[in-house]
Parts: C-alpha cells; structure tokens; sequence
C-alpha cells in the first residue's frame, strides 16, 4: 500500500533524509510517493520552493516500483500558469494540490486568525479551496481538506459538515465533475472526533459520485510514515470509496 503524502529535506519544514524515509517505509512494508512542497510566490522568499532539476536529479536513482516521486502543488490564485508549465514540463508521478495560503497568510500562524470569527476563517479557506480545485484542473488530488483543523486558533478546531455544507459539496462536486481524487490524510486519525467528522464528508463526496480517494500520513518524520493506516482502510471500506495512487501519472488501485 502507498503513502501517497511523504516529505523530505527539499521542503522548507522537513529535515528527513530519503534514506531515513525509505527504510522507515521498507520496515512497515508500505510503498510510498515523495511529495516536496512547492509555494510558488510563497510571500517569505526562498520557502517552500524547491529546485526540480536538482530533485529529480539527486532522488531518480531512488525511484522504483515503491518508492516514486511527485510534488505537493500549493494551489495559489496569482500563479496558476506558472504551476501549470512546472506539472507540464517535468516527469513527476503524482500532483497533490493544497491550500496553504489565504490572501498570502500562511493559516498555520495565528496571524490569519487575528479579527476573525471561526465562521469566517472556515469558510474563507473552504472558499478559497473551491476556487482553486475549480482553477488547478492538472492536479490529481485534493490535499487534507481538514488542513485548518489543524492549526487553527479556536477552543473546538474540528470542520463540522453540517456547518459548512453547501460550500463543501460544492468543492466535492467539482472533484466529481473533473474526475479528482479527495486525499484522506491520516494525520488527525487518532482523535475520535476527528474521524467523525471525517466519515461524513468522506460519505457525502460518495453520495455525490466520488469514487476515489488516495491516502497520504503529510510525513516529515520517519516514524509518521504509513500512521494511522489501519483507521484510514476502515474509513474508505465504510464510505464505500476506492483507494488509489499514482505512477506517471496514471491512477492505480490499492488492495485493502
């Protein structure tokens, strides 16, 4: 099985080393996808870029039938054509497309917060993600749409369905239209809330006709590799998704 969601020493924010990153893997015997971090126009200079040439060049003689290599693609309004020829012009296996940046705020800093009810901050975000899922039509996958969960600065950080329902079926219905895959990234699979929350949008992106989901741990340590697998294959059997991932760009299908 792959981790589709896998970081190393080319993103800004992890020091992990590819071999460190292999053997982790080999030792859990799962397969796994290099996905570096690419910002482009990232508003602090020199982060969250990366050179490709050099990656493909440093990490090719790594890429085999479990270990491939694609990117992380932040999917940012002011440079979609640049994003574009970057996916166009290099061999990569897998393109996950994120939103980490609302009007130029990274939403992992408490700044992006500041003057805002959670109401607001949520539905910026999800707004934001539905126009960009709409613009980025050569991604492959949609990464963690609980990205916000994660960091933001409220007593009850959790994205209820319910709350935000209509702008998440409409990002839900755009991943249908055009054939994308939604990630189910395991890093928040150990709170039970968490995985709730989780099952009823999973569920309604099948109501809706989605099909495939890919699954990814957003690693940047060895020992997150392949985490919380185990509730990630109960979540996809419940909803009744299909687990896939990607080489050359082509999708795959995964044994459960």
């Amino acid at each position: 099985m792959f981790d589709t969601h896998v970081h190393t020493r080319f993103s800004s924010d992890c020091k992990m080393e590819i071999e460190d990153a292999i053997k982790s893997a080999e030792n859990k015997n799962i397969s796994m996808i290099i996905t570096e971090h690419m910002d482009l126009k990232f508003p602090e200079e020199g982060l969250f870029c990366f050179d490709v040439q050099d990656y493909f060049e440093k990490y090719s003689k790594y890429r085999k039938d479990n270990v491939l290599l694609g990117i992380e693609l932040g999917m940012k309004e002011d440079c979609i054509e640049e994003s574009r020829e970057l996916v166009k012009s290099n061999p990569f296996d897998y393109i996950i497309g994120s939103v980490h940046l609302i009007d130029n705020l990274d939403i992992y800093y408490n700044k992006y917060y500041e003057g805002k009810s959670k109401q607001e901050a949520y539905e910026k975000y999800l707004r934001t993600l539905h126009r960009a899922v709409q613009a980025f039509d050569f991604i492959d996958s949609i990464g963690h749409i609980d990205y916000i969960a994660r960091y933001a600065k409220y007593d009850d950080k959790e994205i209820y369905y319910k709350d935000y329902a209509q702008i998440i079926d409409e990002i839900l219905k755009v991943l249908v239209e055009k054939d994308k895959c939604l990630e189910l990234s395991t890093r928040r699979l150990k709170d039970e809330k968490a995985i709730q929350n989780i099952i009823t949008i999973y569920k309604r992106f099948r109501e809706l006709g989605g099909e495939n989901v890919t699954i990814g741990s957003d690693a940047h340590v060895p020992t997150d590799i392949g985490n919380n697998f185990n509730v990630a294959r109960e979540i996809v059997q419940l909803c009744g998704l299909k687990a896939v991932y990607f080489r050359e760009r082509k999708k795959e299908y995964e044994k459960l």
